[in-house]
Protein backbone atom coordinates (compact mmCIF):
# COMPACT_ATOMS: atom_id res chain seq x y z
CA UNK A 1 0.00 0.00 0.00
CA UNK A 2 1.03 3.61 -0.94
CA UNK A 3 0.05 6.01 2.05
CA UNK A 4 0.62 9.98 1.92
CA UNK A 5 -0.06 12.00 5.01
CA UNK A 6 0.10 15.52 5.64
CA UNK A 7 2.55 16.41 2.54
CA UNK A 8 3.29 19.96 2.02
CA UNK A 9 6.08 20.71 -0.54
CA UNK A 10 7.46 24.36 -0.77
CA UNK A 11 9.53 25.91 -3.21
CA UNK A 12 10.17 28.95 -1.66
CA UNK A 13 6.69 30.63 -1.15
CA UNK A 14 5.30 28.55 -3.20
CA UNK A 15 3.40 26.07 -2.25
CA UNK A 16 3.66 23.12 -4.87
CA UNK A 17 1.55 20.85 -2.58
CA UNK A 18 -0.61 21.63 0.22
CA UNK A 19 -1.24 19.37 2.99
CA UNK A 20 -2.05 16.36 1.00
CA UNK A 21 -3.14 13.33 1.60
CA UNK A 22 -4.49 10.05 0.03
CA UNK A 23 -3.28 6.40 -0.45
CA UNK A 24 -3.47 3.65 -3.25
CA UNK A 25 -4.58 0.26 -1.59
CA UNK A 26 -2.07 -2.83 -2.89
CA UNK A 27 -3.94 -4.38 -5.84
CA UNK A 28 -5.47 -0.84 -7.05
CA UNK A 29 -5.17 1.84 -9.63
CA UNK A 30 -5.62 4.88 -8.35
CA UNK A 31 -5.21 8.37 -11.11
CA UNK A 32 -4.08 11.71 -9.96
CA UNK A 33 -6.25 14.21 -12.36
CA UNK A 34 -5.28 17.91 -12.81
CA UNK A 35 -4.51 20.62 -15.01
CA UNK A 36 -1.14 21.73 -15.81
CA UNK A 37 0.46 23.47 -12.53
CA UNK A 38 -2.11 21.28 -10.05
CA UNK A 39 1.12 20.15 -8.44
CA UNK A 40 0.91 16.16 -9.82
CA UNK A 41 4.44 16.19 -10.73
CA UNK A 42 5.64 17.44 -7.33
CA UNK A 43 3.67 15.12 -5.56
CA UNK A 44 4.88 11.67 -7.37
CA UNK A 45 8.49 12.88 -7.33
CA UNK A 46 7.67 13.29 -3.21
CA UNK A 47 6.66 9.69 -3.23
CA UNK A 48 9.68 8.56 -5.55
CA UNK A 49 12.38 10.25 -3.32
CA UNK A 50 13.67 12.84 -5.46
CA UNK A 51 12.32 15.86 -3.24
CA UNK A 52 12.32 17.04 -0.04
CA UNK A 53 8.88 17.49 1.97
CA UNK A 54 7.14 17.76 5.13
CA UNK A 55 4.77 15.09 6.17
CA UNK A 56 4.99 11.21 5.74
CA UNK A 57 5.15 9.09 2.51
CA UNK A 58 5.04 4.91 3.06
CA UNK A 59 5.30 1.86 1.46
CA UNK A 60 3.41 -0.48 3.37
CA UNK A 61 5.50 -0.31 7.08
CA UNK A 62 8.29 1.21 4.91
CA UNK A 63 9.06 5.05 4.87
CA UNK A 64 9.71 5.80 1.19
CA UNK A 65 13.03 7.22 2.04
CA UNK A 66 14.33 3.67 3.07
CA UNK A 67 16.57 1.52 0.70
CA UNK A 68 13.86 -1.49 1.53
CA UNK A 69 11.01 1.06 0.19
CA UNK A 70 13.32 1.52 -2.83
CA UNK A 71 13.69 -1.90 -3.76
CA UNK A 72 10.03 -2.13 -3.89
CA UNK A 73 9.38 0.86 -6.35
CA UNK A 74 9.17 1.46 -9.84
CA UNK A 75 8.63 5.06 -11.36
CA UNK A 76 8.57 6.56 -14.58
CA UNK A 77 9.24 9.93 -15.01
CA UNK A 78 7.22 12.56 -17.29
CA UNK A 79 10.65 13.00 -19.28
CA UNK A 80 12.24 9.74 -20.30
CA UNK A 81 15.18 9.08 -18.15
CA UNK A 82 18.10 6.68 -20.41
CA UNK A 83 21.60 6.76 -20.55
CA UNK A 84 23.01 7.92 -23.97
CA UNK A 85 26.05 5.50 -23.56
CA UNK A 86 24.35 2.24 -22.79
CA UNK A 87 22.36 0.23 -24.85
CA UNK A 88 18.55 -1.18 -24.99
CA UNK A 89 20.85 -4.18 -23.27
CA UNK A 90 22.66 -2.65 -21.45
CA UNK A 91 20.18 -0.70 -19.72
CA UNK A 92 18.24 -3.29 -19.02
CA UNK A 93 20.80 -5.31 -17.20
CA UNK A 94 22.41 -2.71 -15.42
CA UNK A 95 18.77 -2.25 -13.81
CA UNK A 96 18.93 -6.46 -12.70
CA UNK A 97 22.97 -5.90 -11.28
CA UNK A 98 21.34 -2.82 -9.71
CA UNK A 99 18.53 -4.62 -7.56
CA UNK A 100 21.15 -8.07 -7.34
CA UNK A 101 18.48 -9.74 -9.73
CA UNK A 102 19.26 -12.78 -11.61
CA UNK A 103 18.01 -12.22 -15.65
CA UNK A 104 14.83 -14.81 -15.89
CA UNK A 105 13.64 -13.24 -19.51
CA UNK A 106 10.95 -10.09 -18.24
CA UNK A 107 13.38 -8.15 -19.40
CA UNK A 108 13.57 -9.45 -22.91
CA UNK A 109 9.53 -9.67 -22.63
CA UNK A 110 9.34 -6.27 -21.87
CA UNK A 111 11.07 -4.73 -24.82
CA UNK A 112 9.39 -7.71 -27.52
CA UNK A 113 5.79 -6.10 -26.09
CA UNK A 114 7.58 -2.53 -26.51
CA UNK A 115 8.99 -3.32 -29.70
CA UNK A 116 12.11 -2.83 -28.24
CA UNK A 117 13.56 -6.04 -28.99
CA UNK A 118 14.95 -5.40 -32.43
CA UNK A 119 16.59 -2.17 -30.89
CA UNK A 120 19.04 -3.96 -27.88
CA UNK A 121 21.94 -2.44 -29.68
CA UNK A 122 21.01 0.55 -30.25
CA UNK A 123 22.43 3.56 -27.55
CA UNK A 124 20.01 5.56 -25.44
CA UNK A 125 21.19 8.87 -27.26
CA UNK A 126 20.24 7.09 -30.46
CA UNK A 127 16.45 6.47 -29.80
CA UNK A 128 13.46 8.76 -30.06
CA UNK A 129 11.90 10.32 -27.91
CA UNK A 130 8.86 8.05 -28.09
CA UNK A 131 11.37 4.79 -27.68
CA UNK A 132 13.31 6.83 -24.77
CA UNK A 133 9.82 6.64 -22.96
CA UNK A 134 8.89 3.07 -23.63
CA UNK A 135 12.72 1.91 -22.50
CA UNK A 136 12.34 4.02 -19.19
CA UNK A 137 9.05 2.03 -18.90
CA UNK A 138 10.78 -1.21 -19.23
CA UNK A 139 13.28 0.27 -17.25
CA UNK A 140 10.84 0.80 -14.62
CA UNK A 141 9.29 -2.78 -14.46
CA UNK A 142 12.04 -5.03 -14.90
CA UNK A 143 12.65 -5.47 -11.44
CA UNK A 144 8.64 -6.15 -10.36
CA UNK A 145 7.95 -3.82 -8.39
CA UNK A 146 5.04 -3.62 -5.46
CA UNK A 147 4.64 0.20 -6.01
CA UNK A 148 4.27 1.66 -8.89
CA UNK A 149 4.02 5.38 -9.92
CA UNK A 150 3.70 6.99 -13.36
CA UNK A 151 3.54 10.52 -14.49
CA UNK A 152 2.18 11.13 -17.71
CA UNK A 153 3.37 8.33 -18.92
CA UNK A 154 1.78 8.20 -22.76
CA UNK A 155 2.90 10.97 -23.99
CA UNK A 156 4.43 10.68 -26.93
CA UNK A 157 4.04 6.72 -26.98
CA UNK A 158 2.42 5.22 -30.73
CA UNK A 159 -1.10 3.54 -30.29
CA UNK A 160 0.73 -0.03 -29.82
CA UNK A 161 2.83 0.92 -26.87
CA UNK A 162 -0.14 2.74 -25.26
CA UNK A 163 -2.20 -0.51 -25.68
CA UNK A 164 0.25 -2.39 -23.99
CA UNK A 165 0.80 -0.32 -20.98
CA UNK A 166 -2.47 -0.34 -20.83
CA UNK A 167 -2.23 -3.93 -20.76
CA UNK A 168 0.40 -3.55 -17.82
CA UNK A 169 -1.33 -1.41 -15.60
CA UNK A 170 -4.21 -4.30 -15.44
CA UNK A 171 -1.47 -6.95 -14.95
CA UNK A 172 -0.06 -5.06 -11.91
CA UNK A 173 -3.53 -4.97 -10.58
CA UNK A 174 -4.32 -8.59 -10.65
CA UNK A 175 -0.24 -9.09 -9.07
CA UNK A 176 -1.20 -6.95 -6.34
CA UNK A 177 0.90 -4.30 -6.96
CA UNK A 178 -0.25 -0.46 -5.99
CA UNK A 179 -0.51 1.82 -8.98
CA UNK A 180 -0.98 5.10 -9.28
CA UNK A 181 -0.97 7.53 -12.47
CA UNK A 182 -0.82 11.15 -12.86
CA UNK A 183 -2.15 12.58 -15.93
CA UNK A 184 -4.47 15.68 -17.21
CA UNK A 185 -5.36 13.32 -20.35
CA UNK A 186 -8.77 11.76 -19.06
CA UNK A 187 -9.70 9.52 -22.22
CA UNK A 188 -6.44 7.77 -21.20
CA UNK A 189 -7.66 6.08 -17.91
CA UNK A 190 -11.30 5.82 -18.11
CA UNK A 191 -11.44 2.24 -19.00
CA UNK A 192 -9.01 1.18 -15.66
CA UNK A 193 -8.99 3.16 -12.81
CA UNK A 194 -10.33 2.00 -9.59
CA UNK A 195 -10.22 5.72 -7.38
CA UNK A 196 -9.83 9.06 -9.05
CA UNK A 197 -7.98 11.84 -6.77
CA UNK A 198 -8.52 15.61 -8.35
CA UNK A 199 -5.54 17.91 -7.75
CA UNK A 200 -6.35 21.52 -8.14
CA UNK A 201 -3.83 24.00 -6.61
CA UNK A 202 -1.68 21.81 -5.09
CA UNK A 203 -4.43 20.31 -3.34
CA UNK A 204 -6.61 17.23 -3.55
CA UNK A 205 -9.80 19.05 -4.65
CA UNK A 206 -11.94 15.56 -4.70
CA UNK A 207 -12.06 12.04 -4.88
CA UNK A 208 -14.25 9.48 -6.30
CA UNK A 209 -13.98 5.46 -6.32
CA UNK A 210 -15.39 3.41 -9.76
CA UNK A 211 -18.90 2.71 -9.54
CA UNK A 212 -20.30 5.23 -7.88
CA UNK A 213 -23.38 7.04 -8.81
CA UNK A 214 -22.49 10.53 -8.36
CA UNK A 215 -22.07 11.53 -12.16
CA UNK A 216 -19.27 10.82 -14.84
CA UNK A 217 -15.34 11.61 -13.65
CA UNK A 218 -15.25 13.57 -16.93
CA UNK A 219 -18.38 15.75 -14.95
CA UNK A 220 -16.53 16.16 -12.11
CA UNK A 221 -13.13 17.24 -13.01
CA UNK A 222 -14.51 19.93 -14.97
CA UNK A 223 -16.82 20.92 -12.29
CA UNK A 224 -13.45 21.04 -9.79
CA UNK A 225 -11.03 22.74 -12.26
CA UNK A 226 -13.49 25.13 -13.94
CA UNK A 227 -15.63 26.30 -11.29
CA UNK A 228 -13.05 29.15 -10.05
CA UNK A 229 -14.57 28.52 -6.73
CA UNK A 230 -11.74 26.30 -5.58
CA UNK A 231 -10.65 26.77 -2.15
Amino acid sequence: MLNVKDVTKKYGKLIANDNISFQVKSGEIAVLLGPNGAGKSTIIKCIAGLLRFKGEITFGALSNKSVEAKRILGYIPEMPAVYDMLTVGEHIQFILRAYKMDDDGYGDELLRRFELFDKKDKLGKELSKGMQQKLSICCALVHKPEIVIFDEPMVGLDPHAIKQLKEIFIELKKKGASVLISTHMLDSVEDFWDTAYIMVGGRVQAKKTMGENSGSLEELFFNITESGDVK
